[in-house]
């Protein structure tokens, strides 16, 4: 903020913009630049002061205008989720207005306006104007009054945006921090819906800073407070949607700022997933548990399955075959670290190739220009090889569904997650607050409807109008599915919602109150209310959807924090009364009368490729023939290669690469036609044998495993059920530096292809299960060879077992009648050749 001791000028007008109902005005009083809009003639954003730093010159209004450019912004682009899927239309006014310091610094201030709302950013010179190489870009200078506003809606700032969002009066706000985007009311009417949009790699992330100094008001400050930049730099749009809450809650603006896509795009698959992670932490390390989501989902018609930390790549490809063989697509839960540089990327197109149609990543937890870069790269790898995207513990949406099409949802929300952690960690004022917030300016994947949840102070029916009231490309549906089988009702609307929107409105409420939403897919609406507080009525202009008769499922919360239906006709022009329980909610589908009003069908099972053989070995550089159906699309691990036969349509040579070593395996994954777009399924692995030589078994790729607690933990032990949850292998007080950690009960098994001579391990309980006991076989091809007791404190027992010619290895655990579960050992395993 700029301070005189002497009078400014009276600001002079530079430029003018009109859409609609709203006028942008840009004002100049020689030292400063102020921005101000109007909506319907009234003041909606009062002069803002425009700036930034550059090499340690404030870049404002001192200096001259060079130059005043204007441009008409006219483009359709595809949206594949969102609001409004389908050809979107922008048309924007732009000016550019060419500025040049006191020192000679040419910059220029770009100005947006369009129906919906408002958006500036700053350019900082051209390559030929400035020819440092390097410029640094410091502290913004944008300062956003705040003196007409009366209320605001707030989050406090968190990289993550987890924090619950409040409803205060302006006048009651503390000076602090706050997370974009951050709403704020004026009189008459109008709101004000404050955030960004166009993030890359160049840039780093903002938030708003309050402050009362000079007046309330919003600073703009970048995570970097200083970014090394070069010559012809355009920082984020600062955006602010402007109007009614009915105009904010249907903007796109934050995605229509945004630029094309500018490589290749990966069309989404949108729709509902099934998620076990919310119901049962551990979920994500069992095969059996992600087969009954799996079927859940076909159940209900949904298009997709999470499956969330803990899986293990062994059965992963066997997953994607049984969902594909139901329509059901697999997503996959990953950390960024684990995804971070070019070598950890390639896991991406390994994914892929087994079938894998998205990824789940999580815990990014920054805003910086560094973690932007990391952005970038997943971001163009994951459109390269086709996988859809969900962001958690991210930033929040700034555009990235226009550019980025394959990105389908990001968390950046204090969601149903926070039940698992704390008791009564979301309000049903939080739920209320997010249709006119965070929800606007993006996707949500508040993993919504939790009956299950514990001392939740929502209502059954607030809790369903969530997969209504929240819009999310991929919508993960968090609870067990007995508890929607407990809730007919909600099971089969559930099932109803369809995969995607084509028009959304809000017909009701304010962000202190309730969020009455309808969404139109096709001829049919789907509605949701949410509310806050005493129970009450509401009122529901259904008339205002259709000049038509409808007619119309309404499900309510009935005595009891029970559902009840009702079946109703309404007309043109009607409303109707709809009784809510405190914190509660309901549902409604409207379609013209005489239509079906549920319409929804379980997917159907249909038979996976026939592939021969499923299991078999190959040399390194050497090939292996693969029989399948004709017309097969093949998938192959990278490095691999499938060439199809001259002679016949059934039969394709596997080359396995030269640099491949023993135990390495490459999957194939087989593809033919099916329904709704996904392909059957099956999967055959070529395995390399094991070469002469000692082969530690603890790094050697599995033929199929399963484990009771948790994932099979390599070179540590079992420790609880998340992956990499053990300690350092021990048994009686001495470690051990290699091994298998598994649980009482368990089953890893190995292709040896008849390579391998000899197995050498060791194998005891170890320290973490004291007062423990179970037993331990090892199987050859599919035959016990050696059982073993085993208890907590003893010595390892060493083994060292015959296996010349055979073709499967199997070290299982079971448990032990009488004996507390133990955790076993399976040291430094080892196949000799």
């Amino acid at each position: 903020m700029i301070t005189s001791t002497s009078p400014l000028p009276t600001p002079v007008a530079v430029t003018e913009l009109v859409e609609g109902d709203l006028t942008a005005t840009l004002t100049h009083d020689g030292e400063r630049l102020l921005l101000s809009a109007t909506h319907n003639g009234a003041p909606a954003i009062d002069p803002i002061e425009l700036g930034i730093t550059v090499n340690g010159e404030a870049l404002t209004g001192t200096g001259e205008i060079t130059g005043i450019h204007q441009e008409r912004i006219a483009e359709t682009y595809t949206a594949y989720t969102g609001k409004a899927t389908g050809t979107r239309t922008v048309d924007h006014a732009e000016r550019h207005i060419e500025l040049r310091s006191p020192r000679g610094t040419e910059w220029t201030l770009i100005l947006r306006l369009g129906h919906d709302g408002l958006a500036f950013r700053y350019q900082i010179g051209t390559a030929a104007a400035i020819p440092t190489d390097t410029l640094t870009l410091g502290t913004e200078l944008t300062r956003i009054p705040l003196e007409g506003a009366q209320r605001a809606w707030v989050l406090d700032y968190q990289t993550w945006y987890e924090t619950p969002r409040v409803g205060v009066d302006l006048a009651d706000l503390t000076p602090g921090d706050f997370g974009f985007p951050l709403l704020v009311s004026r009189p008459g009417g109008a709101h004000v819906l404050w955030s960004e949009s166009d993030i890359d790699a160049t840039n780093s992330g903002a938030h708003p800073v309050f402050t009362r100094e000079g007046g309330p008001a919003l600073l703009v400050t970048p995570a970097d407070p200083t970014l090394s930049i070069l010559a012809g730099h355009r920082t984020p749009w600062r955006v602010a949607i402007i109007g009614s809450l009915a105009q904010v809650v249907a903007s796109t603006l934050v995605d229509d700022l945004a630029p094309a896509p500018s490589g290749p795009i990966t069309a989404p698959r949108p729709g509902r997933a099934a998620w076990s992670w919310w119901s049962s932490q551990y979920s994500g390390a069992y095969l059996s548990d992600q087969k009954r989501f799996t079927e859940y989902a076909a159940e209900q018609g949904w298009e997709h399955v999470l499956v969330d930390c803990g899986w293990d790549e062994t059965w992963v490809p066997e997953l994607v075959a049984f969902a594909a063989a139901r329509g059901i697509q697999v997503h996959l839960w990953s950390s960024w670290s684990d995804l971070d540089g070019a070598e950890a990327l390639s896991k991406l197109e390994r994914w892929r190739n087994w079938g894998v149609a998205g990824i789940k990543v999580d815990f990014m937890e920054s805003e910086g220009n560094r973690r932007y870069r990391w952005y970038d790269a997943i971001l163009r790898e994951s459109a390269r090889v086709g996988l859809m995207v969900n962001f958690h513990g991210s930033v929040i949406p700034r555009g990235w569904a226009k550019t980025y099409p394959h990105v389908v949802s990001y968390e950046g929300i204090r969601g149903a997650e926070y039940y698992v952690f704390y008791g009564n960690p979301l309000s049903a004022a939080h739920n209320v607050i997010q249709p006119f917030t965070r929800n606007v300016v993006g996707a949500m994947d508040y993993t919504p409807v939790t009956f299950s949840a514990p001392e939740r102070e929502t209502s059954d029916g607030h809790e369903l109008a969530l997969g209504i009231v929240y819009e999310s490309g991929i919508t993960h549906f968090a609870d067990d599915p007995d508890r929607y089988r407990e809730r007919p009702l909600a099971n089969r609307f559930l099932a109803e919602l369809p995969a995607t929107w084509h028009e959304t409105r809000l017909l009701g409420g304010d962000p202190d109150s309730h969020a009455l939403i309808a969404r139109r897919h096709g001829d049919a609406w789907y509605l949701g209310a949410i509310a806050t507080g005493v129970a009450r009525t509401l009122s529901l202009p259904i008339g205002e959807l259709s000049g038509a008769s409808l007619d119309i499922w309404l499900v309510t919360d009935g005595p009891g924090n029970t559902l009840e239906e009702t079946l109703l006709s309404a007309h043109g022009g009607e409303a109707i009364e709809v009784p809510v329980a405190i914190n509660g909610g309901f549902v409604a589908i409207a379609v013209p009368a005489g239509t079906p009003l549920l319409r929804a069908k379980p997917r159907a099972v249909l038979p996976e490729p026939a592939v021969e053989p499923r299991v078999a070995t190959i040399t390194a550089g050497g090939t292996a023939t693969l029989h399948s159906e004709p017309g097969a699309r093949i998938r192959i691990t990278p490095g691999w290669s499938a060439l199809p036969a001259r002679d016949n349509e059934r039969d394709w040579t596997i080359t396995a690469p030269a640099s491949a070593s023993a135990g390495d395996t490459g999957v194939v994954t087989v593809e033919l036609p099916g329904t709704d777009g996904v392909p059957r399924t099956a999967h055959a692995r070529f395995v390399l044998p094991f070469g002469e030589g000692e082969h530690p078994l603890s790094d050697a790729p599995f033929l199929s495993c399963h484990n009771e607690v948790g994932p099979v933990e390599r070179n540590e032990s079992n420790g609880g059920g998340d992956p990499h949850d053990g300690t350092t292998l021990t048994v009686a007080g001495t470690t051990y530096p290699s091994g298998l950690g598994v649980s009482h009960n368990s089953a890893v098994t190995f292709f040896l292809g008849g390579s391998a001579s000899t197995l050498r391990t060791a194998v005891a309980v170890d320290d973490e299960t004291p007062d423990a006991a179970a037993q331990v076989s090892i199987e050859i091809d599919g035959t016990e060879h050696t059982r073993l007791t085993l208890r907590s404190g003893e010595a390892p027992h060493d083994l060292e077992i015959p296996v010349v010619g055979a073709h499967t290895l199997t070290l299982r655990t079971q448990p032990l009648d009488g004996a507390a579960p133990a955790h076993i050992d399976w040291l430094n395993p080892r196949l000799q050749s």
